[in-house]
């Protein structure tokens, strides 16, 4: 009886421990980078267990699973996707080393498997442009400039040749978000827009986002420019640069302490100004015209758990008309970040930085002797947190607080000037916000994005605040002690994305997305200037609010070989600003007397169509939008075109591998010419003509078209040394596009307007040499 029993024990114990062991969870973990650092927000998808997740700040990620046999399929945004076999019987780390997709891509290990985008992801409107992508763009002016190459996307616009910004999906050129390492940087152009502030030779990557910003974006209506720089060699230390026709830059990396820490420091400037002097004629050779800027950054390994960054950019431009004008404007920016592990699961970044923006004009006619100064200032600080709940629940919180201080006009004169000292009010603002995402795995097709952003902005007292009446007449004006808070706006910005796989090459997608701007340019209606002015939610100026709803189609073809990508969208605005007609644009004090406040909206659709195999690579992208506004006051209360209205945008891009050393490139771009206000008439005053003028931006600029060509030859590339020379013709076919038309009477015949043109080139070459050792 005893021997029966104690078998039947025995049996009992053995099968429940082998239950027991087929039940056993082991935990997957890893990081997946780049050759330029972590992934954040990378997608691993496991096919066998019909997970999804993604990684965090850091690019490490964890999952628990079964005893078996699994697929990893990884990818990310502008990445070849990666397909690994895992055979988990332990606990185990898998990482992943990801390649440029701007690479040559039959090296590609899985054809079935999501694209690069990640189809399963429910973020949408987004695009991430490496410099090695970059690489095969024909330059502008002999540099890759990451700004001018994400104008070559669907729903990007450029703000015109020479123009200072971007337009993003009917938004206007302030309201995207352009982030330097999490840092906002205002003016984004150097040289009136020719060049952006980012030294390439600085920049890792930039990532677009036109639609369905994860909620820790916020402050801008239209898009997010999330541009990282590049971190330095831990390893060995190394230099680079270029040397072109009207610039050149130099880059130092290498360790502080090998394997723990390193540094980066990357120098650029123009010599314009140089070859002005070299001309005999005086007018010309006492003008000046350069900018430069420099980056630096470094990284420290504090042990196993914590990482701490530290960036920091100084740049300026600087404009001179011999000894009677002159302008400066640039920006500066630090800021110190820190990453820390609290395990596998919870990780957080925190962001501590300043950026400042200025500018400065003077004039100097013998006599009066003026100067005009303004500047913004912000000092902020941010908390990000990464909490993967579980293998298909990713959460994100945090919180960002930024001090605004803006200093719209100082206006100082010296000599025997007839202009008086003048001081504007300086405005404060305090903007704080928490967020909260969730990435959430609902089943094994569909994928859903959750998430909530609210803004509380207090205007802070220093100064007389107005109320203006409709017709811009002061009503009242309530002086308010510094630091006392005049009005406080709070805003819930909700956000919502869906992803649903139609088959493994397809899916759809869906987003709605709010937000909330408190920060606004005012511009006048023609141009971007330098001299814009910022100007922050007051009593009159409310923040602006947009809600956009997306949908897309998004499908890979033969083999991975091609992308298709197309998306709709429509976007209402509200609280848009815009000048009176015959407004005072230089009265900084009163401003809220010269503007207006109205609605405004934008809907379109864009299609994407990209080749990535092959010697020959390229896209092709086509946007069809309409953007309108609605003002009181304005065309009689009509809707009307706004500046950044364009119907048609085209743009084809390509490049070809002729042979081991020589690459060729083109694109070519079109779009509908600006809306803008011609007169409709003039009328003579006592001999002299006024123009008359009606409806605004009723009118159109010529339909703008242009190509570009360039080649690299790679002249020497061994272990230690490489070097190449880049060739470029900009406006091959010396199109004259038109930069500005204006209306003067004929000098023949008074009772006669010509129509006059400005052009800005026609056929630029340059070239440049780059070298790396």
């Amino acid at each position: 009886m005893t021997s029966n029993f104690l078998k039947l024990f025995l049996i009992f114990f053995s099968l429940s421990f082998s239950s027991a062991f087929a039940q056993q969870i082991f935990k997957i973990s890893g990081q997946i980078k780049s050759a330029d650092g972590p992934l954040e927000a990378a997608s691993i998808q496991i096919v066998e267990a019909k997970q999804t997740i993604a990684t965090d700040s850091l690019g490490n990620y964890e999952i628990t699973l079964k005893a078996g046999n699994y697929t990893f399929i990884v990818s990310a945004i502008g990445m070849t996707t990666q397909k690994k076999q895992l055979k988990v019987g332990r606990n185990q780390v898998l990482n992943f080393s990801m390649d440029d997709s701007a690479n040559n891509l039959d090296e590609v290990v899985i054809s079935t498997a999501k694209d690069n985008r990640s189809l399963a992801s429910p973020q949408m409107g987004a695009e991430r442009l490496t410099m090695k992508s970059v690489k095969n763009i024909p330059l502008i002016f002999g540099e890759r400039d990451i700004l001018k190459a994400i104008q070559l996307l669907p729903g990007i616009k450029s703000a015109g040749e020479g123009g200072a910004g971007i337009y993003v999906r009917g938004g206007s050129a302030d309201q995207n978000l352009v982030l330097m390492d999490d840092v906002p940087v205002y003016n984004a152009a150097h040289l009136l827009g020719f060049f952006s502030t980012f030294n390439p030779d600085a920049v890792e990557d930039i990532t677009v986002y036109k639609t369905g910003m994860p909620s820790q974006y916020g402050g801008r209506l239209s898009s997010v420019l999330d541009i990282k720089m590049r971190e330095g060699d831990e390893q060995k230390f190394s230099a680079s640069g270029g040397i072109g026709l009207i610039s050149s830059k130099l880059t130092l990396e290498g360790p502080i302490s090998k394997g723990k820490s390193s540094f980066l420091i990357s120098g650029r400037r123009t010599y314009v100004d140089a070859l002005l002097k070299l001309s005999p004629d005086s007018t010309i050779n006492r003008n000046i015209l350069y900018f430069y800027d420099v980056n630096g950054r470094a990284d420290f390994q504090l042990g196993e758990n914590d990482k701490l960054t530290v960036t920091g950019y100084l740049g300026a431009d600087k404009l001179g008309l011999a000894e009677t004008f002159g302008l400066t404007w640039g920006n500066a920016i630090a800021s110190a970040q820190w990453k820390h592990i609290y395990s596998t699961k919870l990780t957080s970044a925190t962001i501590a930085s300043f950026t400042r923006y200025q500018n400065k004009i003077e004039v100097n006619t013998g006599i009066d002797n003026v100067r005009i100064f303004s500047q913004l200032r912000d000092w902020a600080l941010k908390q990000n947190f990464f909490w993967q709940a579980s293998d298909k629940h990713l959460l994100k919180f945090g919180f960002n607080s930024i001090y605004h201080r803006v200093t719209p006009g100082e206006v100082t004169s010296q000599g025997q000037s007839s202009f008086n000292d003048l001081n504007y009010q300086e405005r404060f603002s305090l903007e704080n916000s928490v967020f909260a995402s969730s990435d959430w795995q609902a089943t094994d097709k569909l994928n859903i994005a959750l998430g909530v952003r609210l803004t509380g902005f207090s205007v802070l007292g220093g100064g007389d605040y107005l109320t203006v009446d409709k017709d811009g007449n002061i009503i009242n004006a309530t002086t308010y002690k510094k630091g006392e808070v005049v009005k406080t706006y709070l805003n819930l910005e909700p956000r919502l994305a869906l992803s649903y796989l139609l088959n493994t090459n397809s899916s759809l997608k869906a987003s709605y997305v709010r937000n909330v701007q408190n920060m606004h340019m005012i511009s006048n209606s023609t141009s971007s200037r330098p001299s814009d002015k910022w100007l922050p939610s007051s009593l009159m100026v409310k923040p602006e609010i947009s809600d956009q709803v997306a949908l897309g189609y998004y499908r890979n073809l033969l083999d991975n070989a091609f992308e298709l990508n197309v998306e709709s969208y429509y976007k209402t605005m509200d609280n848009q600003i815009d000048y009176r007609d015959g407004a005072e644009t230089f009265n900084s004090d009163n401003i809220e007397t010269q503007i207006l406040y109205g609605k405004g909206r934008a809907y379109g659709l864009e299609l994407l169509f990209k080749k990535k195999k092959g010697d020959f690579t390229g896209w092709l992208s086509y946007t069809l939008s309409k953007t309108e506004r609605q003002i009181d006051g304005i065309n009689s209360g009509n809707w009307y075109n706004a500046r950044q209205d364009r119907t048609h945008e085209l743009a084809l891009v390509g490049s070809y591998q002729l042979s081991e050393k020589w690459s060729l490139s083109a694109s070519w771009i079109y779009y509908t010419g600006d809306a803008i206000t011609f007169p409709s008439g003039k009328y003579n005053i006592d001999g002299q003509v006024f123009f008359y003028y009606t409806d605004r931006n009723a009118y159109r600029m010529p339909s703008y078209h242009r190509l570009d060509l360039g080649a690299n030859l790679q002249l020497k590339k061994r272990k230690n040394y490489s070097s190449e020379l880049s060739f470029s013709l900009y406006n091959a076919y010396g199109r004259k596009n038109a930069y500005s038309i204006t209306f003067r009477e004929a000098e023949n015949d008074p009772t006669k307007t010509e129509v006059v043109r400005t052009t800005l080139f026609q056929f630029l070459p340059s070239i440049s040499y780059n070298f790396k050792f």
